[in-house]
């Protein structure tokens, strides 16, 4: 049965995306310096691999003769998400796919050495090579998709989001966001001018922080035994479902941003452990995009992670691990602190969309020609002053060479984190209407009913419907910014 031959075919490409996944969090986080070179070749060598076998012409005449047999819908769902799978990836030829996992981890291992010295003269060719070949993986993929070029690359991320949907909703965001904060760093001075913020006491030892930080994962759900904890330059959830590798970064001077770092990445890490293991090999068994990764992982980071219910449990056990004596009063002015900030993964949740939608605005403009990668520094730093009042021009280490994400070729990405905080909002939205006492369950650090609303609504899904299907689904709407915006004026605004 051409069925069968599709589920064996998906198992072998499975054990190349394993190793792939493994060996590309290794480089992160484990591999000498002089590793590299060799390691890039290799997963170059693996890539192209894999993607000759996944666009094998059997597959086609596989998918074909599989839509006439007797299937049930679990497996009709299956075999269509091979089948948009399949062909996303035959718009690329496999000597294009090496040459981009070759560029791409060159071009990140430069970034590592550069960024640390904002080195931009070092860098913008590695940047400018990385743009070429984006704008012709788009003209490949837009051609067969029938989409826009940065339209394709994004549904490499976000399998059915569309500029066209989401460039309003952040224009909406956008507009609230110039406007609100000033309203909302207004009300923080008052408050501190009554209570200023209590220093931290500034030592912080990595080994506690650490021992917190899996203590926190465990409590909200994370399987230890189907994950770790380890450190990288750029906090990251890697591996896979069966082995989840996350990562953080710590300061001893201060813990909050390693701890809501781990609490980020362990809203991906739960999603991809409560993904359907029976159709893991499956594309429609694998996580459906970004956007609703960046959702569960800002679900647990913001909807619980900055909670004020959630600190009534966690409180405790930070002053357990880190041996601090702290009241409420003391800690959730420097847990709801907002400021703004040249760098985006230490921002808070009213500035962070405005990192992320100048990124969107940006790599759109280089895309398509209208921007080039020379001119970058200026144009970051004219939408930092729009929309934060604040200047990178002589920081090109803290402005356009801060992320990894333009490095490694990740065109597209950006705009789910975003909408991960939207959906976020959303979803805790649905979960209060009919759970009104969650905020009760978190308090006294009961995360059951929390999580089973999320394994059948949005883990159970995985990748059997496409991401606006899946939201809709779940709460009963479209994409909605006003539960967001209604968030932060909740916890900000007053």
């Amino acid at each position: 049965m051409s069925y069968a031959k599709l589920d064996a075919h998906c198992r072998a490409l499975g054990a190349l995306e394993h190793a792939l996944s493994i060996l590309g969090t290794d480089e992160a986080t484990n591999m000498a310096p002089g590793g590299g070179e060799q390691r890039a070749e290799a997963m170059a060598t693996l890539s192209g691999m894999y993607h000759r076998q996944a666009t094998d012409s059997h597959v086609r005449d596989w998918i074909e003769a599989a839509k006439t047999e007797s299937l049930e819908p679990e497996q009709k769902i299956a075999l269509g998400e091979l089948e948009r799978s399949f062909i996303n990836m035959t718009c690329l030829p496999s000597d294009f796919v090496e040459r981009k996992m070759r560029t791409g981890m060159r071009s990140e291992q430069l970034w590592r050495s550069a960024r640390p010295k904002g080195d931009w003269q070092a860098f913008q060719p590695a940047l400018e090579g990385i743009v070429s070949m984006l704008r012709e993986e788009a003209a490949m993929r837009a051609e067969v998709l029938g989409l826009a070029p940065y339209d394709a690359l994004m549904e490499q991320f976000d399998p059915g989001n569309r500029t066209a949907q989401i460039t309003p909703v952040f224009a909406e965001l956008k507009a609230f966001l110039v406007d609100f904060l000033p309203t909302a760093l207004a009300a923080q001075e008052e408050r501190l001018a009554k209570r200023p913020l209590k220093p931290l006491s500034g030592d912080y030892p990595v080994e506690r922080q650490k021992a917190l930080g899996i203590e926190m994962m465990k409590a909200v759900g994370f399987d230890m035994n189907h994950g770790s904890l380890s450190v990288s330059d750029h906090p990251f959830c890697g591996g896979v479902p069966s082995d989840v590798r996350m990562t953080t970064r710590y300061r001893t001077d201060e813990f909050l941003p390693a701890l809501m770092g781990i609490l980020h990445e362990t809203g991906h890490g739960l999603y991809e452990q409560n993904l359907p293991k029976d159709w893991a090999h499956w594309p429609s068994g694998k996580a459906r995009g970004m956007s609703i990764h960046e959702s569960q992982s800002l679900f647990v980071e913001k909807q619980i992670g900055r909670n004020p219910a959630f600190w009534r449990f966690a409180l405790p056990l930070v002053d357990a691990h880190l041996h601090e004596s702290w009241t409420m009063e003391d800690l959730l002015p420097h847990v709801h602190l907002i400021k703004r900030g040249k760098i985006r993964v230490d921002a808070d949740e009213v500035t962070y969309p405005l990192h992320v939608i100048l990124r969107y605005e940006l790599e759109q403009d280089l895309l398509s020609g209208r921007l080039e990668v020379k001119d970058l520094p200026e144009a970051w730093d004219a939408k930092m002053q729009a929309s934060l009042g604040i200047s990178t021009l002589d920081d090109p280490k803290n402005g356009p060479m801060q992320d990894v994400h333009w490095p490694s070729g990740s065109f597209g990405y950006f705009p789910s984190y975003t909408l991960g905080a939207l959906m976020a909002a959303q979803q805790w939205a649905a979960i209060l209407r009919i759970n009104p006492d969650v905020n009760e369950q978190i308090g006294s650090g009961d995360f059951d009913q929390v999580n089973a609303w999320r394994r059948d609504n949005i883990w159970s899904k995985a990748s059997t419907a496409s991401t606006p299907e899946i939201l809709r689904q779940a709460t009963g709407e479209d994409l909605n910014p006003s539960y967001f915006i209604a968030h932060l004026e909740a916890r900000y605004g007053q």
